[in-house]
């Protein structure tokens, strides 16, 4: 009896362990293998951001970042080996163009020679100089570069960098703002760029970008007129900032940048905090201004000795790689909040 019931024991077991295996080996049984996905790379925060938002519900589509969430402009930015392997992994590449990426180059090319590469802001033509006195020109249309990437199919796909004499350079000594995205106006521009790149790259995908695309700007540019509509109610619409990143958002405002904190990329010296002190105090500034990615010292002192008042103002140039898609905008939001506390309303 008690041989019999082992011997049933045995039989229920190995037959058990025979169905289980048999569900991982039978085709069609087992799980479906994950469907690799088409990465689209973004170089900087803002421009992921962008770009998430482009892409939405793409089924088979994933956006990632390529340098750091809380880096912010890659001013002097390396490429490290994992960088190459996200490069080597991708298939789109999108940039923030306007001399922003000036790290990147050969070492794309030699990364990845099939990555089709998309310039948000080629195309935009409502660019401003970059200036170290704080002045803001309109930027003439630039003349594409030369040595434009190629796809592996010999298609131009747009340059990396963009300069009148179709050379590179650094965004803090002259030449074009590279900071569009931080005005909701410009950052709309943006996002209609990408989309439109993007449905070439992914035609089967282009009605879903272009959908994406129009109702996110549309967010954009009622944000922009919201803006717009509180810089004409400032009591006092004169600021210093710390560098040229809100250019366009003080264009798009109405705000007046009566100086830099840092013209050369570098803190002020003895000699240009004394000047910037009788500055503020000339003009009557209204705020100064600093932002996450610089030390507040120097904003903090200059209120000190004018008793003008300090704050931060945010360019969503930096921020979490898990933010929510509406991070943009919530960050321009606590802004203008910012803005109207410091400046006063009429």
């Amino acid at each position: 009896m008690t041989q019999g019931f082992e011997m049933q024991k045995r039989f229920v077991a190995i037959t058990a362990l025979a169905l289980f295996s048999a569900a991982f080996v039978a085709p069609g049984c087992g799980p479906k293998e994950t469907e690799k996905k088409r990465i689209v790379l973004c170089t900087t925060f803002p421009i992921y951001q962008l770009t998430r938002n482009v892409v939405g519900e793409r089924d088979g589509v994933e956006v990632k970042l390529l340098l750091p969430g809380q880096l912010g402009c890659p001013h002097d930015y390396a490429l490290t080996p994992q960088d190459m392997q996200k490069l080597a992994n991708a298939e789109v590449l999108v940039v923030n163009g306007l001399g922003m990426e000036e790290f990147l180059g050969a070492p794309v090319r030699k990364a990845n020679d099939k990555l089709t590469i998309i310039d948000s802001s080629a195309g935009i033509n409502d660019t401003l100089e970059f200036t170290n006195d704080g002045k803001r020109q309109r930027e003439h249309e630039f003349e594409e570069d030369a040595h434009s990437f190629q796809t592996a199919a010999g298609d131009d796909v747009e340059p990396i960098a963009r300069k009148p004499d179709g050379g590179h350079h650094h965004h803090h000594h002259g030449g074009v703002n590279p900071h569009p995205f931080a005005s909701p106006r410009m950052a709309a521009m943006l996002v209609n760029n990408i989309a439109a790149k993007l449905a070439k790259a992914d035609s089967d995908g282009a009605e879903i970008y272009s959908q994406n695309a129009q109702r996110y700007a549309a967010t954009l540019n009622a944000l922009a007129d919201e803006m717009a509509a509180l810089g004409t109610k400032l009591k006092n619409n004169r600021i210093v900032q710390p560098h040229g990143i809100f250019d366009y958002l003080a264009r798009d405002m109405g705000l007046e940048i009566i100086a830099v904190m840092q013209a050369h990329g570098q803190e002020p010296s003895a000699a240009e905090m004394l000047k910037l002190v009788a500055t503020i105090k000339e003009k009557k500034v209204g705020a100064i201004f600093f932002e996450p990615q610089y030390p507040e010292k120097v904003g903090k002192t200059l209120s000190l000795e004018t008793g003008v008042p300090a704050a931060m103002l945010d360019p969503a140039a930096s921020g979490p790689e898990n933010a929510p898609f509406d991070y943009y905008e919530t960050v321009m939001r606590k802004n203008m909040k910012t803005l109207e506390a410091t400046l006063g309303t009429k």
